[in-house]
């Protein structure tokens, strides 16, 4: 492993004990093969003066929530070490008793919780400690002779500790083991199938033995042979449907909308296509810690059996598993998997939101490794059933479950609007995005891949009147994010004005394509995965010109005419498959990139008015914008219009000919 540690840029805070901490701290969080997604913690003692000019001991430990990889100084919390040490010679303390001396004994209320650690930092009598769940050394230790090979690589230098619970547990079992310890004569410990602590009266010295201890191990692993090399991933698209179906189940099983990540990667397709997978895959996890995010083990999908008869057999098992270890007191967490192993495609990770499924997929990514470099090394092992469900159902970590944050109305929900690079189209992208729902963005315009670049909101150049790129589009939706919800058919023109007798073929052919035809060709490409989402919805931007239109534009008139009536004919069609078809007829919205300020001034100079009075001009006095029609769209497509179908709803300030 690169040992990161750079002198000048230490030197810039050698003048801080706690700056220091941070910039090693980072060193470690930068290395996912050390920690990931919040894991690990580190630590450091120092002395500070308090209010009446005392001098007190503190111990500075990463405080709960914080990642090693971005922490602050704000992310440590300081702990009076006097209080610290002397809970660790407590014959009995519960968890919960654990965390509430250890916030009385902070410094500052306000900083966040203690780790559950911190006992242990205590305990160890050096000023600076790091604690990672580093892969190889971890890898290692889950094999069946794991303790003698991490005996014989590492000798009397590293303090091998059988496994035991993390908080006060782990803390006791140590200071036990260490009551009559010399620590001059170590240099860290291993605690088995859990992770590495390295210790120094530097920080440097402290990280460069964690870097020291985890290269031993992953040379180790390199001269065993215990190298993965995947062959090449599998190109189709064919698994589409089957993943749409897939995503449902685990949505309903999860009671919310879920995203499913697939991954088809090299290493993926390999670790799902081995013979033995079933087997592997459901030993349990890397290290406990994982189990919040992973359960024990992984949905694997049968070949043989239905989609949702897979998944209600896992449910199933998940709740025997519930009940063989519950003490009648514990009220079981939602069952669903995870992620799942799907051989002939990959592996796939499940998530309330992209951000979730890609902390879950992560994690994967470094099990499926160690799985494949333990077995290599005489078998994987990971710690017994009864261990892991102790974890998932710690008291420490259901209270932080029991913390529920605000759900965003469309959390888990994928949608895809187009004509999005601009007016009502981006509006709609962006406040779908806003309420938590992934989104695709399609737009003629390239621009719309620099408006929309992130990993929850996608824009991607399509020219919606084009087959071909409108199925490549969809299709990339549903890889992306497993499924499709909602569709938002808006890409449009408004041709030049010309009266019937005067208007061009190709002005007429344009409109009808563009205006009526590729919403048609859309709506084709999303029902086979509309079918298969969570409360799916369509909501189709018509047009006040429908009930009301005006002389001069009837090429635009009768497209959107017509648009209005395939949407009719789609409401019929689609209720029995619970899609919900909707029309939203907008009038008079002039931030678009069709009304520029000379367009504006030209057609309210034609009616003798004021641009802001024909901005206005309609019943209400009001200005209708992109983002009035945005929060109609939205409501349209979310719960208050969950049981309305077929509907046509005006939004235009009120329009006396409309009326």
């Amino acid at each position: 492993m690169q040992n990161r540690w750079n002198e000048h840029e230490a030197n810039q805070y050698s003048y801080d004990d706690l700056l220091l901490r941070v910039y090693s701290s980072r060193l470690l969080g930068q290395e996912p093969d050390l920690v990931l997604h919040g894991g690990g913690n580190t630590s450091v003692k120092t002395t500070v003066t308090n209010l009446f000019g005392d001098h007190e001991e503190i111990l500075y430990v990463k405080g709960s929530g914080w990642d090693l990889a971005t922490i602050e100084a704000a992310g440590f919390a300081p702990v009076k070490l006097s209080v610290l040490t002397r809970l660790a010679t407590l014959a009995h303390l519960s968890d919960t008793e654990m965390v509430t001396w250890q916030r009385a004994a902070m410094i500052n209320p306000n900083a966040p919780t203690p780790s559950v650690e911190a006992i242990l930092h205590a305990l160890i009598p050096f000023k600076y400690v790091d604690h990672t769940h580093a892969d190889a050394v971890v890898t290692i230790t889950n094999t069946q002779a794991g303790e003698v090979r991490v005996r014989e690589l590492y000798g009397p230098r590293l303090l091998i500790v059988p496994y035991v619970m993390p908080g006060f547990i782990l803390a006791k079992a140590i200071y036990e083991m260490t009551k009559t310890l010399n620590w001059e004569t170590i240099e860290g410990m291993i605690l088995l199938n859990h992770g590495v602590f390295t210790f120094g009266e530097t920080a440097k010295s402290s990280y460069e033995r964690m870097i020291q201890i985890v290269t031993v191990a992953e040379n180790y692993l390199r001269q065993q042979g215990a190298i993965i090399q995947a062959p090449p991933p599998t190109t189709s698209s064919d698994y589409l449907p089957a993943l749409a179906q897939l995503r449902r189940a685990v949505s309903k099983a999860q009671g919310t909308a879920v995203i499913a990540k697939l991954d088809t990667s090299a290493d993926a397709w390999q670790f799902a296509n081995l013979p033995q997978v079933a087997d592997l895959a459901t030993r349990g996890p890397l290290t406990p810690d994982h189990v919040i995010r992973t359960k024990r083990i992984p949905l694997v999908l049968s070949s043989t059996e239905e989609i949702e008869t897979t998944v209600n057999h896992y449910l199933q098992s998940y709740r025997d598993y519930f009940l063989r270890h519950t003490n009648g007191q514990l009220t079981q967490l939602n069952p669903s998997p995870c992620w799942a192993v799907w051989p002939a495609w990959g592996l796939i990770s499940f998530g309330t939101s992209v951000k979730a499924a890609n902390i879950v997929s992560d994690i994967k990514d470094h099990t499926i490794r160690a799985i494949q470099q333990a077995e290599i090394l005489g078998g994987w092992q990971a710690l017994p059933e009864r261990d892991i469900f102790e974890m998932e159902y710690w008291e420490l970590e259901q209270a932080k479950l029991r913390k529920t944050s605000a759900v965003l109305p469309f959390q888990g929900k994928v949608a895809l609007v187009t004509g999005a690079a601009s007016g009502i189209g981006r509006a709609c992208a962006e406040a779908l995005h806003r309420q938590g729902a992934a989104v695709v963005a399609l737009d003629l315009n390239p621009s719309v891949t620099t408006l929309f670049k992130s990993s929850t909101l996608l824009g991607r150049v399509c020219e919606v009147t084009d087959g071909e790129q409108l199925q490549a589009a969809v299709a990339q939706t549903v890889r992306r994010f497993g499924g499709l919800d909602i569709v938002v058919s808006n890409a449009g023109i408004f041709p030049p004005s010309e009266t019937i007798a005067d208007t061009k073929p190709s002005t007429w052919e344009k409109s009808l394509a563009v205006n009526l035809s590729s919403h048609q060709s859309l709506l084709q490409q999303c029902i086979p995965y509309l079918k298969l989402g969570i409360d799916p919805a369509i909501v189709i931007i018509g047009s006040k010109n429908v009930s009301a239109p005006g002389p001069g534009v009837s090429a635009y008139s009768v497209a959107k005419a017509g648009l209005t009536q395939l949407a009719r004919v789609a409401a019929l069609e689609l209720a029995s498959l619970g899609i919900r078809v909707n029309v939203v007829h907008p009038n008079a919205v002039f931030d678009t990139a069709i009304w520029t300020p000379e367009v504006l001034e030209k057609r309210a100079k034609h009616y003798g008015m004021t641009v802001e009075s024909y901005k206005t001009n309609n019943l209400l006095k009001v200005e209708v914008t992109s983002k009035d029609v945005a929060a109609l769209v939205c409501a349209m497509a979310g719960p208050v219009f969950a049981k309305t179908t077929g509907a046509q709803v005006a939004i235009d300030g009120g329009n006396e000919r409309v009326i």
